[in-house]
């Protein structure tokens, strides 16, 4: 991969097969997991599944005869 400089930084160009086999789209994150002079580990930070996770974990049991009414909501 060729390094390019954007600005005031540097940049990466990953090669299509990486972004396939990986899922990334615009707006994802990589993760550095390990670095040394020879050789850099990336992973994908996934954001959008750990919110999900811990919204799943904080959320409070729903009751069974529980309904939805719009229109409820939104009389005043």
């Amino acid at each position: 991969m060729l390094i390019s400089k954007w600005g005031n930084s540097l940049g990466v160009r990953l090669p299509r097969s990486l972004v396939k086999d990986l899922r990334l789209e615009p707006g994802d994150e990589l993760e550095v997991v390990s670095a040394s002079a020879a050789r850099i580990i990336l992973a994908k930070h996934d954001r959008r599944a750990r919110a999900v996770e811990r919204m799943r974990v904080r959320a409070l049991p729903i009751p069974e005869d529980f309904t939805f009414d719009r229109e409820e909501i939104h009389t005043r």
